[in-house]
């Protein structure tokens, strides 16, 4: 009795760990998920019981091999109707839309093929943007889109919403900052009248998050929107549209010429002995030689050049006088 007992309470432990380590993991998987994976568990088990008579008549490992089938089986069915959620959950609908077309009407032409039922929340004609993490954070997308020069569907995926929360729960004040202001940014962008979609859909194989939003962009024949360098090389690589941010902003700059004339506010003292400086409305520095002691007053000057360095442009101008 007490043998039995020694043996039997570590095994009593070791099944409750692990059934709420089981239970810790289903809470993650979404609804979905659940579904699909039942099914493909089901379908596994069903195929494994057509096999196993075959295979129980085998000499020496006859007796083992039902329980490794339906062990194989049906590990691989749940798997694979786990991957294939989106399309397992969405057939019922396509399969009511597709007998309820009408027989005179030509079929919609399919927009994003791979995406399971996607298409049907974008509006006709248009191009699904998937924002990254960086663009989110920086902010000016809302600006953008709040003038209309961005139209919609913009797809946030759960990755991009999980990296933005980690960095809002950074400990350092800075990053923690950062974040907050790209979940701001992202309430921000749901009242510029701009269609904002949260696709949940994810790709398991692939671990980092650029590759993903590429994918994506890719199944989804859209583009991707960014002001990242190196998800920029990427996307182009991989022949996916790019939007990238600094490029627009880069591209709407000012034209200003040498010998031209404006006019500008010194706003402070710069670097040179005898230099002001001064801003353009999109940001662009000038320098103003001779300014130095004019700070504050709004003075008519004359380009003198234009420099283009790794920190932006910069404008040399001198007194018109």
């Amino acid at each position: 009795m007490l043998i039995s007992f020694a043996i039997a309470q570590p095994l009593i432990n070791a099944f409750v760990h692990g059934t709420r380590f089981l239970e810790a993991r289903l809470s993650d998987v979404p609804l979905r998920g659940l579904v699909s994976g039942t099914l493909g568990l089901m379908a596994g088990l069903v195929v494994s019981l057509l096999i196993i008579p075959a295979v129980k008549t085998l000499p020496l490992i006859g007796a083992y091999m039902p329980l490794f089938i339906m062990l194989v089986l049906g590990y691989l069915g749940a798997s694979m109707g786990y991957r294939w959620r989106d399309a397992l959950v969405a057939l019922p609908d396509t399969l009511i839309a597709h007998m309820s077309k009408r027989p005179e009407r030509k079929p919609r032409k399919e927009v994003a093929k791979g995406a399971g039922d996607l298409a049907a929340d974008f509006l006709p004609g248009t191009r699904p943007k998937v924002l990254d993490t960086s663009v989110i954070i920086d902010g000016r997308i809302v600006d953008i889109a709040r003038s209309g020069f961005l139209e919609g569907p913009l797809i946030i995926t759960p990755y991009v919403l999980d990296e933005l929360r980690h960095i809002a729960d950074s400990a350092d004040a800075l990053k923690r900052n950062r974040g907050r202001r790209g979940l701001d940014v992202l309430n921000d962008l749901r009242e510029c009248g701009v269609q904002v979609v949260t696709l949940n859909k994810d790709y398991p194989e692939i671990v980092e998050v650029d590759a993903k939003l590429v994918m994506l962009a890719k199944d989804l024949q859209g583009c991707v929107v960014t002001n990242d360098y190196n998800l920029n090389k990427v996307a182009s690589f991989q022949n996916v549209e790019v939007l990238n941010v600094n490029e627009l902003a880069g591209a709407i700059k000012t034209v200003v010429l040498p010998g031209e004339t404006m006019r500008v506010e010194v706003v402070g003292r710069g670097k040179g002995a005898h230099q002001g400086v001064g801003y353009l409305d999109d940001g662009t520095m000038i320098v103003v030689e001779g300014g130095r002691d004019r700070v504050g007053e709004t003075l008519d000057v004359v380009v003198t050049s234009v420099i283009q360095t790794n920190a932006g442009r910069m404008i040399f101008v001198r007194l018109e006088d």
